[in-house]
């Protein structure tokens, strides 16, 4: 039972030394050591892989992984993201569109929101998570070791393939979504259905 007990929490805890791996990270690209950076990032990488992985294989999937899960990944991110453009180390669109991506992405869960709904991932949406975390990579190492030519901009070229895959899967997610019923059509219109009665009411309430 205690081993059980220990296996169980094993997600949860990879989880939360995610989280406490954002300002490690943060410190070593702010003090411009970029391979310990990009050696916790990729530490931070692997215990998301790890999470994932014990979580399904034993069953251990809880409503703390379900919402922390996400969100460390997220964070991760954006946190990454953000210091390397406040270190001029990557433009400024990048982060924009990404944040961009994470704003429809919480729209479109407040609307699914009550409702018996289950998104599952799609290659495409994993694909642009990859290229993404590669992208960091990269941006870390050029910068470490210098790089110029071609080779120092292997990083943009991956981050403008990452958002490209982005859009696409935000666009295959809607499309998902209301061909297969998750985003009832009727739904749609179940506002204005609503908005027309109260307005009935109110005409015969004023006669």
């Amino acid at each position: 039972m205690e081993k059980n007990n220990i296996l169980k929490n094993i997600p949860n805890a990879l989880t939360v030394l995610r989280f406490l791996l954002i300002p490690v990270i943060l410190y070593f690209i702010f003090t411009g050591n970029y391979i310990l950076a990009f050696v916790f990032f990729t530490i931070s990488g692997i215990t998301d892989i790890a999470d994932g992985c014990i979580a399904r294989k034993f069953n251990l999937i809880s409503t703390f992984g379900k919402l922390m899960d996400p969100l460390a990944d997220k964070l991760t991110q954006i946190a990454t993201l953000a210091s390397l453009v406040l270190t001029n180390i990557i433009p400024l669109w990048i982060l924009i569109v990404v944040l961009l991506k994470e704003f429809i992405m919480i729209v479109g869960a407040s609307f699914l929101y009550g409702k018996d709904v289950v998104v599952y991932s799609r290659w495409y949406g994993k694909l642009a998570t990859v290229l993404l975390y590669i992208a960091i990579v990269f941006s870390l190492l050029s910068k470490q070791f210098d790089l110029v030519g071609f080779i120092s901009n292997i990083d943009i070229i991956l981050y403008s393939f990452a958002l490209i895959s982005t859009i696409f899967s935000l666009i295959m997610y809607v499309k998902d979504l209301y061909k297969k019923g998750f985003i009832a059509k009727q739904d749609l219109k179940k506002d204005v259905i609503i908005d027309k009665k109260v307005s009935k009411k109110k005409e015969k309430n004023n006669k």
